[in-house]
């Protein structure tokens, strides 16, 4: 049986072919990237990972339709941050106000020397996020309090009930919905 080396091409033709191609794809995949996801930053780490991947390539030149490929590319690192996207947390409990955003959590991890008022805030959010909690079927209330609270990670609390990691993803998704209307009607009752 006779072995085929695949044969790598030059480096500065691989360098020029990199370079001519992010000018030509860079603002284009952007483009098709950014109404894809939350936020720039996200845009910006799927488009560094589908140039990486298309530098590792050994020989560009096999690449028959490069904008095929980029796109293709593209579309799946976009589905892979869907899928590896970690569940909310309560950092994403983030309310607008007159003064600009805050987080629920900020306030709950404030020391008390942030004064009374906000003692009482802490108290109030704390009683009504047990109380939520209290709400949820119990296999809900388990995957939110251990990996908010006990900081698990999901695959370690599916490892430990037997799950699959899709199950305790979508647990802690519905948890995080009704945590989040009844902390979004806290917060309306605390301002108004």
């Amino acid at each position: 049986m006779e072995v085929v080396e695949e044969i790598a091409m030059p480096q500065e033709e691989k360098a020029s072919i990199i370079s001519q191609t992010v000018s030509k794809y860079g603002g284009k995949l952007m483009s098709y990237i950014r109404p894809k996801v939350k936020n720039t930053e996200d845009a910006e780490d799927i488009l560094q990972e589908v140039w990486y991947q298309f530098s590792s390539i050994t020989n560009l030149s096999e690449i028959v339709n490069v904008g095929g490929w980029l796109y293709r590319v593209t579309a799946n690192k976009i589905t892979d941050k869907y899928r590896k996207k970690k569940t909310e947390n309560l950092e994403d409990f983030v309310y607008e106000d007159e003064d600009g955003s805050f987080s629920i959590k900020d306030i709950l991890l404030l020391d008390e020397s942030a004064g009374p008022e906000v003692k009482m805030f802490q108290d109030e959010i704390w009683k009504k996020l047990f109380e939520a909690l209290d709400e949820l079927p119990e296999k809900q209330r388990l995957v939110y309090v251990e990996n908010e609270l006990n900081d698990k990670t999901l695959q370690e609390i599916a490892d430990e009930q037997g799950e699959n990691i899709k199950t305790i993803i979508s647990r802690k998704n519905y948890a995080v919905k009704h945590l989040r209307n009844r902390l979004r009607r806290l917060y309306e009752d605390l301002n108004s």
